[in-house]
C-alpha cells in the first residue's frame, strides 16, 4: 500500500453538513487528561463524540482503551484486549455481528453525536472517493459546526 494512502487510511475525517472536512490524526482525540476536550471514538467508520460519558471513556475509566482509534473489534468482542482495538471484522461470529450491530444502534448512536467518519468508511482503498458512501441518519440530534 503506497504510503500517502496509508496515511489517509489513519485519518479520520469530520463530515459537517456544508462545511468543510477536517481530518484528524489517527488519535483523534486530545488525550483524555486534558479537561474539557472532546472524547471521540470510532465504531464501524463512524466517529462519535462520547465526551458525555467520560465516566466510561475519560482517562482511568472503563473503556477509555476503546477511544482514539475506531474499535468495531473490540466493541463486538466486548473485549478491551488491544489486538481486538481495530477495525477488522474478519472472523467475527454471528452472534459477534449481531451484538456490534445492536451496540452501535442501541448505544453509540442512541446516545451520542455522530462527529465524522473514517477514511476507510469513506474513501476506497485507493483513496478515491466512495461513491456508494452514505451518512447514518441521526435525526435526535442537531449537528452544528463548532471548526
Amino acid at each position: 500500500m503506497p504510503s500517502a494512502l496509508r496515511r489517509r487510511s489513519r485519518l479520520f475525517l469530520r463530515a459537517a453538513p456544508r462545511s468543510p472536512q477536517r481530518s484528524f490524526n489517527s488519535r483523534p482525540t486530545p488525550l483524555p487528561s486534558r479537561e474539557g476536550q472532546p472524547i471521540y471514538l470510532a465504531v464501524k467508520g463512524v466517529v462519535f463524540d462520547v465526551t458525555s460519558g467520560k465516566e466510561f471513556y475519560g482517562k482511568g475509566a472503563p473503556y477509555n482503551a476503546l477511544v482514539g482509534k475506531d474499535s468495531t473489534r473490540g466493541v463486538a468482542k466486548m473485549s478491551l484486549d488491544p489486538a481486538d482495538l481495530t477495525h477488522d471484522t474478519t472472523g467475527l461470529t454471528e452472534e459477534e455481528l449481531k451484538s456490534l450491530d445492536d451496540i452501535f444502534n442501541n448505544v453509540y448512536k442512541a446516545k451520542y453525536p455522530i462527529v465524522g467518519y473514517t477514511s476507510r468508511r469513506i474513501l476506497n482503498e485507493d483513496g478515491s472517493p466512495n461513491l456508494d458512501f452514505k451518512p447514518e441518519d441521526q435525526p435526535h440530534f442537531s449537528i452544528k459546526d463548532e471548526f
